[in-house]
């Protein structure tokens, strides 16, 4: 399936998880730094206050942030699992062994958004991600990175 003519893509579980931040963003962190930004200006001369211009440039990162999260909101699809037939698709749970070392890794297909290599979220658009779309377990793909070219055998795919 062609993901780049949808968008911005997301998993339900990655629109609920952009959803939290945005809540928490405006009813939590947003405040607690108007807070922190009326306390600094109360102490006066704001030239060298530290607190305040500390404050202002976590307001603006925060409101930046909150227009980001609104846009991915507003434009994303959601997709769950588009590949029941046990090819790789969006929002497959594949585990891959390494051919050369025998290392075994498991790997979540979402989209760039939710992507996060440190939890085992791949994008569709990695390297790996990309190569294994579309395939099954028993198959060998050869991922080419800057490192070198990689193989990887696909155990199984949920």
């Amino acid at each position: 399936m062609d993901y780049k003519n949808k968008g911005i893509v997301l998993t339900c579980q990655g629109y609920n998880a952009v959803q939290k931040e945005l809540d928490d963003i405006i009813k939590v962190r947003r405040p607690a730094v108007v807070d922190r930004i009326r306390e600094a200006t109360a102490l006066g001369d704001l030239s060298e206050n530290f607190d305040y211009h500390d404050a202002k440039r976590e307001q603006g990162f925060l409101e930046a942030r909150i227009m980001q999260l609104k846009d991915i909101l507003d434009y994303c699809t959601v997709i769950e699992r588009d590949a029941e037939d046990g090819c790789v698709g969006f929002g497959s749970r594949v585990k891959v062994r390494d051919i050369e070392d025998g290392c075994e890794d498991e790997y979540v297909i979402v989209g760039p958004p939710e992507a996060d290599p440190s939890e085992g979220k791949i994008s569709y658009e990695s390297a790996v991600g990309a190569a294994l779309l579309d395939r099954r377990a028993g198959e060998t793909i050869s991922v080419t990175t800057p490192a070198g070219t990689l193989e990887y055998e696909i155990v199984s795919v949920e």
